[in-house]
């Protein structure tokens, strides 16, 4: 099935020189606290897919770190996914300078690997909202977490790949890693169903919508531009905001990682159950 996408998607990914048409499969979820095993499933897949336009999908785990960088420095595309925080997010961008660096010095040719980073968004909000619902109902935080959070993630993707060291990697052939925006179906009935995408359009990111986000788009988005770029410092004033009012966002963040590797799992075993 993959093989097939790929093939699919092949003349989107010859048209746009490898930037677009890519096809995400993932490591099994159950290894995601396991870098070896992780490492040698991502490079399994990519032989046995033997398409250039695949992307293999693996955890911002702690131990998915070290796998990203060793799976990119093999020359194999990595959508990284499962990112909740700015903090874990600064250290995907890491992974992937060091997964470059490791391609580089391996003999591979940099323009053939493309990243993404999926930054997951509005559970973020599901998450936060609950724990203020907890203390005051309608608080007027509520409904403002997950778009600041994503905000200062842009911002830090706008710093890491202005640097020296990006520079250096970019005069070989290397592209940034691009933002994407996960979860962005919105879970809240009273928010508009076109939230995560009107306002967080931005250069070089990627959004990806459920279906009903999509058609919902397609039928009454209100897109805006560029609302994100610049909006750093603002955004910062929520998460000041937040932690004024007492959520603990380390627990938030730490919470919704355990529970998307769970979604996950769950996932899987169902897709293996279908397939057998």
């Amino acid at each position: 099935d993959v093989r097939d996408a790929a093939d699919v998607f092949r003349d989107v990914y010859d048209r746009t020189g490898g930037v677009d048409g890519r096809v995400s499969l993932e490591v099994d979820p159950r290894l995601a606290h396991e870098t070896d095993k992780t490492v040698a499933e991502a490079v399994d897949l990519w032989k046995a897919v033997d398409r250039p336009n695949l992307m293999v999908k693996i955890p911002a785990t702690k131990a998915g770190l070290p796998a990203i960088t060793r799976v990119l420095g093999e020359g194999i595309s990595v959508n990284v996914t499962l990112i909740f925080s700015v903090e874990r997010y600064r250290e995907v961008m890491e992974a992937y300078l060091a997964g470059l660096e490791q391609a580089k010095a391996n003999g591979h040719d940099l323009a053939g690997i493309e990243s993404v980073a999926s930054f997951f968004v509005s559970r973020v909000d599901t998450e936060i909202d609950k724990r203020l619902d907890a203390q005051q109902e309608g608080h007027p935080l509520r409904g403002k977490a997950a778009i600041a959070n994503a905000k200062l993630a842009y911002a830090a993707y706008e710093e890491v790949f202005a640097s020296e060291r990006f520079r250096a990697l970019a005069a070989e052939g290397a592209r940034a890693q691009r933002p994407l925006w996960a979860s962005t179906g919105v879970k809240d009935k009273s928010y508009s169903d076109t939230r995560y995408v009107d306002e967080l359009v931005a250069p070089n990111t990627v959004n990806t919508m459920p279906e009903g986000t999509l058609q919902a788009c397609a039928d009454h988005a209100d897109v805006r531009g560029d609302l994100v770029s610049g909006t750093g410092a603002e955004a910062q004033q929520v998460f000041d905001q937040l932690r004024e009012a007492g959520i603990d966002l380390d627990d938030v963040f730490a919470v919704l990682e355990a529970d998307g590797v769970q979604k996950f799992e769950k996932s899987w075993t169902e897709l293996l159950d279908t397939v057998a």
